[in-house]
């Protein structure tokens, strides 16, 4: 992709918490990245990590009754946390376009897909709905269904899988947004599909000069797509990096691990990695490192106290404090009984 070095979108300090009947959970805790026009930023992590919610806050489609937002969040230099729901309506879409999960769930079952991506048209490009439902056929050629006038005047459960995610990219282009939010576009289709819409949005995204947040666990997905990393685990980012360099040297011992439990990464004849235990609720994240109960690197230092991002020769971000000795392969065999004992717990 084409990139600037001009930052389309700046998070600073992002922190998200939760009202719960057991309280106020923290479930983001200072997450910060930058996203220059046209580039493809990943932000990858096991389910649970703060992926999703993250991407979500950006432009407050979290319950304002539930969620409490917290930091900066700047689209072309403008504040988006705290403005109402009248000043986000034109950036919801016309600036910022979104590619839910399910897109079964997320299209309304009631109206056709011709409609719904015309509606956005008319919302944000105030034409007329005849020339919205016209260039609504138009984006639905774009992404490759084929007899898009048909296809116009179906509704959601009348589309393959496939079919529903391509009208999902249609309806998010259709605002011309700078920049499109993409949650796991490829969950739940099958390889040939998946390969099919990923060469789609990154090509459609090229064409149009927009940036894309990618929100996804799969690296092969990342690998294809991304021009930069973001590592989430437990709501904070353990490391970003370009795309290739983390993927091929990671310094994080998070990072290491989950790209060494992916056959097509890890080295070949050694056997695949795996990650003991699970990501920890907000209610219980524990002290210090919040990966260390898993980490096989773990030391009593890692429990005392949580460490920064810090930032590497080659410009990559890490939050650990053994970073040069797993880089150097001396970290291995200096995990402590009491981290072992928690990493052990499924």
């Amino acid at each position: 992709m084409s990139k600037s070095s001009t930052p389309l979108l700046t998070v600073r300090d992002l922190a998200i918490s939760f009202r719960t009947h057991r309280g106020t959970l923290r479930v983001v805790d200072g997450v910060s990245f930058d996203l220059a026009e046209g580039e493809c930023l990943a932000i990858v992590g096991e389910s649970g990590s703060g992926k999703t919610v993250s991407a979500m806050a950006l432009i407050s489609l979290l319950s304002r009754k539930q969620a409490i937002i917290e930091g900066s969040v700047k689209f072309k230099g403008r504040e988006l946390v705290g403005l109402s729901e009248e000043a986000l309506r034109p950036i919801r879409g016309g600036g910022i376009g979104v590619i839910f999960q399910e897109p079964l769930s997320a299209l309304n079952p009631v109206t056709t897909i011709g409609e719904q991506i015309a509606e956005v048209i008319v919302a944000h490009r105030k034409l007329s709905w005849k020339e919205a439902h016209k260039l609504a056929i138009g984006y639905l050629e774009q992404v490759e269904i084929s007899q898009p006038d048909q296809r116009a005047k179906q509704f959601p459960h009348q589309l393959s899988g496939g079919m529903r995610q391509r009208a999902m990219i249609a309806m998010a282009l259709s605002g011309e947004p700078s920049m499109i939010i993409a949650d796991e576009p490829t969950t739940a289709l099958d390889v040939t599909i998946q390969a099919q819409v990923l060469d789609l949005l990154r090509r459609t995204t090229t064409e149009r000069g927009a940036a894309l947040l990618l929100i996804t666990h799969d690296l092969g997905v990342v690998a294809e797509t991304a021009d930069r990393i973001a590592v989430m685990y437990a709501g904070q980012i353990v490391e970003t990096g370009k795309a290739a360099q983390v993927l091929r040297e990671p310094a994080s011992p998070y990072t290491r691990d989950l790209v060494t439990s992916v056959p097509s990464f890890a080295a070949r004849g050694k056997k695949l990695s795996t990650i003991t235990g699970m990501v920890p609720s907000p209610d219980a994240f524990p002290a210090g490192c919040r990966f260390a109960p898993r980490c096989r690197y773990a030391i009593s230092a890692c429990t005392s106290a949580v460490p920064p991002l810090e930032e590497l020769k080659d410009g990559r971000l890490v939050r650990c404090i053994r970073t040069k000795e797993v880089l150097d392969g001396t970290a291995a065999g200096k995990r402590t009984a009491a981290a072992t004992r928690k990493g052990s717990t499924r």
